[in-house]
């Protein structure tokens, strides 16, 4: 399958699981450009926070899911007057 290159107005992710028995269900469509559909757990959720500014990172007790979505981008999705709490330190927790 070609690995297309990252556009600018997409967003990328990863999920990393500390073991295959996290994993619900893998499914790939039959049909070419069909849907994909990943399914997990994460457990427990223990912190949440951005790298740099631009990377949220979601840690669960079984595993991390990724994503380059920036805090700017975050505030302009939350509906408005979502308060959101930052604690300065080497990463911005939110």
């Amino acid at each position: 399958m070609p690995s297309k290159s990252k556009k600018v107005d997409e967003h990328m992710f990863s999920i990393e699981l500390k073991s295959k028995e996290h994993v619900k269900r893998v499914a790939l469509s039959n049909e070419n450009g069909g849907n994909v559909l990943i399914e997990g757990f994460l457990g427990k959720l223990q912190d949440l926070s951005f790298t740099e500014g631009i990377m949220l990172e979601i840690q669960g007790t079984n595993g991390t899911l990724r994503m380059d979505l920036s805090e700017k981008e975050l505030e302009r999705l939350l509906p408005k007057g979502t308060p959101i709490h930052k604690k300065t330190t080497k990463e911005t927790k939110t």
